[in-house]
């Protein structure tokens, strides 16, 4: 075996012991990196977007220099394929916002409450003739095909003539010209998760995530989902529960196509701040229950990101199976999840990236050796940030993983 395969099973392993509830040869450390390789060899947030190839060497850089045990896989969208689309949902560098700063999701209510009915009883054709047109403004044309359920007769004249129409045959060109732009991107950063593997780091792997976060993200926004749970539950739950299945197996495939077992979960809504512990129980977590068994059930290994406070809701994670989750905190107190969930879950978090961005050598190491010491020891934890390490100061990150290896070993 060569230093470099010998150096992954021995930062895989790392991890999967702690996420066993077991004590690891030290603590180890995930990276939510996201920007920072950008800033750090002196690339443009937009040339993210724009430079592929570039891109991906500096997210290589950054691993290599600051060797984390894992880290989350790099952004990997076409700017020119956005600029084509047109999407109203996102602001990304470079177009709509300066160049040098992160991006921006644009919420807004893109399903309206008198069309939940089309939502459910025709998802496909609501999606495509409704949903799309809305939130990409080069597809407009799409509201204009015929029904799909048109089709049930397997009739394709009246869609073969709408596909001649100027309007929507440039946005079928457009499509097409978006997807030759995406499959460059594609390209330029293929193989990347293969050769971090093969220079020794492990990634953390696919994504999922929940159908309650979906529907208020993408379809009715945090204002009209809110609403909703008073308003309009049983159709909020309806559509909830029309998702859920769709969203756990395309989670499931991606994990087999790409073999990696780990599946990063964004979690937004369920936080303190956004409902109450009843709306929790009632709306949130069964879905969430759900998806992190059905992933476990399928041999993987859910890794939900906690957004926001979730103290109040620290005790559901109790439900689940022992050492079969990491469960990463934001603003959670990380000693309270630690007493809590000490035999269930393995706990991930939660150094402020604020210390990173304007800490000294010294703050730094003290709040690294607090958490190592309040939360760290025995197992069953894994270092990482509040937050992405966008603006972090590259000596204070070094200082960070540099000490957490040092002193928890």
């Amino acid at each position: 075996m060569n230093d470099a395969r010998k150096q992954y099973e021995e930062r895989l392993n790392r991890i999967e012991t702690a996420i066993r509830l077991e004590t690891p040869d030290r603590i180890p450390v995930l990276a939510s990196f996201r920007y920072f390789p950008a800033r750090y060899t002196g690339m443009t947030c937009k040339d993210v977007y724009y430079k592929p190839a570039e891109w991906i060497e500096a997210n290589k850089k950054a691993i290599l220099d600051f060797e984390p045990d894992m880290y989350y896989p790099p952004i990997t969208e076409s700017g020119k394929a956005n600029e084509l689309l047109g999407p109203k949902q996102m602001k990304w560098p470079g177009c709509g916002i300066p160049d040098d700063v992160t991006h921006q999701f644009v919420e807004d209510e893109y399903l309206m409450p008198d069309e939940y009915d089309s939502f459910l009883t025709n998802t496909s054709d609501h999606l495509l003739r409704t949903f799309i047109p809305r939130i990409y403004e080069s597809l407009k044309p799409l509201a204009e095909l015929p029904p799909l359920d048109s089709l049930v007769f397997g009739n394709i004249a009246m869609f073969a003539e709408s596909f001649i129409r100027p309007e929507i045959e440039e946005a079928i060109k457009i499509l097409q010209e978006a997807g030759r732009e995406i499959k460059k991107t594609r390209e330029a950063v293929s193989g990347f998760s293969r050769e971090m593997t093969d220079l020794g780091f492990p990634s953390l792997g696919g994504i999922a995530v929940t159908a309650f976060d979906v529907i208020s993200d993408y379809h009715r926004g945090m204002r009209g989902s809110m609403l909703d749970m008073y308003r309009n539950p049983d159709k909020l739950m309806q559509a909830v529960g029309k998702l859920e299945p769709m969203l756990i197996e395309g989670a499931i495939a991606g994990a087999k196509f790409s073999g990696n077992t780990r599946i990063h979960i964004p979690l937004h809504r369920g936080a303190d701040g956004f409902m109450s512990d009843k709306q929790f129980r009632t709306f949130y977590w069964p879905g969430l229950k759900r998806l992190l068994l059905a992933l476990i059930d399928a041999g993987l290994t859910p890794c939900p990101f906690f957004e926001g406070n979730f103290d109040s809701r620290l005790e559901y994670l109790r439900e689940l199976p022992p050492g079969k989750a990491l469960a990463r905190f934001d603003s959670t107190d990380i000693f309270k999840a630690r007493e809590i969930l000490k035999d269930v879950v393995c706990i991930c978090g939660n150094i402020p990236v604020t210390i990173l961005q304007v800490g000294t050598e010294n703050e730094v190491k003290d709040y690294c050796r607090k958490m190592i010491d309040g939360a760290g020891r025995d197992g069953g934890f894994v270092m990482c940030t509040r937050s992405v390490l966008d603006d972090a100061k590259p000596e204070n990150v070094k200082i960070w993983i540099d000490y957490t290896r040092e002193y928890s070993a």
